[in-house]
């Protein structure tokens, strides 16, 4: 798979967070990057870069996941990242400031899972998604009942996620053969024959909430550590069998991608801009209410990669828009803790398929194909109603001014037998 130059998303103004290893560093630790350098954290901590912060653990970037520095006051945090800034100046001085040995290129090291992960729940904030799939699967496009009540979700299954770069398996399952005289009554086990993406946004909790301790969605940044992109790979015809009457379950457990770096909320002030006004005929419940309706302007795009003698070829298949979802992050947060459960360290919340009104803006094969009844033509590799076998799919978002979230990005494999 290869990858195009995403330098540009990580200037200065950004400065996000990962895990990675090199040669040179074996062990998976914290790092930031600027540009295409990646520079070892703890190395700098050991060096006396962060050695003025009070409240920064010695240690706790050498651990293996982010968890115990997302936990941390976002304070000690904000003040990380104003030293690496400071220490960096505007760009124009080099990687040297930092500790001898502490950077590598992008080229030489290996990205890993940003966080450990407790909860993964998958939302439905895009109107014009539900309004599309809906349309599609059972001809109805009014949205369900709650939609503009609360943000609707799913729990999904934490242990399907996986940093960008991994495999996607294609899952076998059970499904309607709609190949058969009586597809109603034909249910058949196998390979799912219609595989899709999801393109979506997703919050990761830094500070933890326990449990029966509600939040306000305007109070709510104080529990986000940032930001990923997320790939909500899905079995069309495993999970529309499924699904009646209860949510998603293996159509949706084959693999759950996300991009490796955590682009922080100070990286994103910036770009904060009101979502939609929504429906004034609602009254929503005080945790819910959000006056300023927060979120993020950022650019979301997806592509479906085909390899033709040994050439890769990108085809773009959707373009939308964080901005234009009914709910925001703030709200899925809150909502995700007003029953009582607890928010932790690393839990996934992710927007749903982020789809817009034109032509151009679906965030999945199932609307953009009408459900597979219509063949989305490629630059080189044909067509596709849903996904084949060797398909890579990348996903990328950018917001502006050197700061994006580079790629989150997977190969479909074929199915075990």
């Amino acid at each position: 798979m290869s990858s195009p130059d995403y330098a540009h998303h990580f200037s200065v103004r950004n400065v996000p967070f990962g895990i990675a290893s090199a040669d040179s560093h074996p062990e998976h630790q914290a790092v930031t990057r600027l540009e295409n350098s990646v520079i070892f954290l703890n190395d700098c901590h050991t060096g006396g870069l962060f050695g003025h912060i009070e409240g920064l653990p010695l240690g706790i970037f050498a651990k293996s996941t982010l968890n115990a520095f997302a936990a941390l006051p976002k304070s000690v945090q904000n003040d990380v990242r104003t030293a690496i800034q400071e220490a960096y100046g505007d760009g124009s001085l080099n990687t040297s400031v930092f500790p001898h040995g502490s950077v590598e290129d992008i080229s030489k090291v290996q990205l890993h899972m940003p966080v450990e992960v407790g909860d993964f729940a998958d939302f439905s904030c895009s109107l014009e998604h539900v309004q599309n799939a809906g349309r599609i699967i059972i001809n109805d496009a009014r949205p369900p009942p709650a939609f503009f009540h609360l943000p609707i979700a799913y729990q999904g299954r934490a242990s399907s996620i996986v940093v960008s770069g991994t495999d996607i398996e294609r899952p076998h399952g059970q499904f309607r053969d709609k190949t058969a005289a009586d597809p109603a009554n034909a249910i058949v086990y196998g390979p799912s024959r219609a595989l899709d993406y999801e393109m979506e946004f997703a919050a990761i909790i830094g500070r933890p909430l326990p449990m029966r301790q509600r939040v306000d969605a305007a109070d709510a940044d104080e529990h986000i550590f940032g930001f990923v992109l997320l790939n909500d790979w899905s079995a069309r015809d495993i999970q529309g069998y499924e699904m009646a009457p209860l949510g998603p379950f293996n159509g949706k457990n084959l693999g759950t991608t996300i991009s490796p770096w955590v682009v922080t909320l100070p990286a994103l002030t910036a770009f904060q801009t009101p979502g939609p006004i929504q429906n004034a005929d609602i009254t929503l419940p005080p945790h819910l209410r959000d006056p300023t309706r927060q979120t993020y302007s950022v650019c979301l795009q997806v592509e479906i990669l085909t390899t033709d003698s040994s050439k890769e070829t990108a085809t773009v298949t959707g373009t939308s828009h964080l901005q234009t979802l009914y709910w925001t992050p703030r709200q899925m947060i809150a909502h995700a803790a007003s029953a009582g459960a607890a928010l932790r360290t690393g839990d996934v919340l992710a927007t749903g398929t982020v789809s817009g009104e034109g032509d151009g803006e679906k965030g999945c094969l199932l609307e953009l194909t009408e459900g597979g009844a219509k063949a989305v033509a490629l630059v080189k590799g044909g067509e596709r109603a849903f996904l084949k076998d060797g398909d890579v799919v990348r996903m990328t978002g950018f917001a502006g001014e050197g700061v994006g979230f580079g790629e989150c990005v997977g190969r479909l494999v074929a199915g075990r037998v």
